[in-house]
């Protein structure tokens, strides 16, 4: 495959991953992008293998965004310290949609999962890449990643338990 036809099929999924454990939509197309621009500088020294290409976004993407994380927390910029701390808005779904308030509610119990599972379930469902290929990006053996994908599940039907009763 060439570099042009990975990017086709890996971008989409990349993206949404990105998305889906914290990054902006704008950011994570940035994200892609520069992996893969990465990727692009280096393709004489590839497999002509798909899940190694694979692999190796996500790794560069998550690197990219770590790097990113890093450098953004040391900034802070005058304009955007408040000289007054504004009272916290009640939660409320009165007018909003229902697809709205699940993402919302969704959103905060992704916020809830420690940072290890959220990985691993958003790899495997967001991302759709196998177990092995997450073992694989992350570190660990097969049967912790299918561990934490199970605590994870189990852990997001504890805290949206609320939403099957209604």
């Amino acid at each position: 495959m060439t570099i042009e036809e990975h990017y086709n099929a890996i971008a989409p999924r990349l993206t949404n991953w990105l998305v889906a454990t914290g990054s902006s939509y704008h950011e994570a197309c940035d994200l892609v992008q520069n992996a893969f621009l990465k990727i692009w500088k280096m393709r004489d020294d590839l497999r002509d293998d798909d899940s190694a290409v694979s692999g190796l976004a996500y790794t560069i993407a998550r690197n990219l965004r770590k790097n990113l994380w890093r450098d953004d927390s040391k900034m802070v910029l005058v304009e955007e310290i408040p000289e007054t701390v504004p009272a916290p808005q009640p939660e409320s779904t009165l007018g909003e949609s229902d697809a709205a308030y699940l993402r919302k509610r969704l959103s905060a119990a992704f916020g809830k999962l420690p940072p290890v599972l959220r990985e691993a379930y958003t790899l495997f469902q967001v991302a759709e890449l196998p177990v092995k290929e997450i073992a694989r990006q992350t570190g660990v053996t097969e049967n912790l990643v299918k561990v934490r994908i199970f605590r994870a599940k189990q852990k997001l039907r504890e805290i949206l338990a609320d939403l099957r009763d209604v």
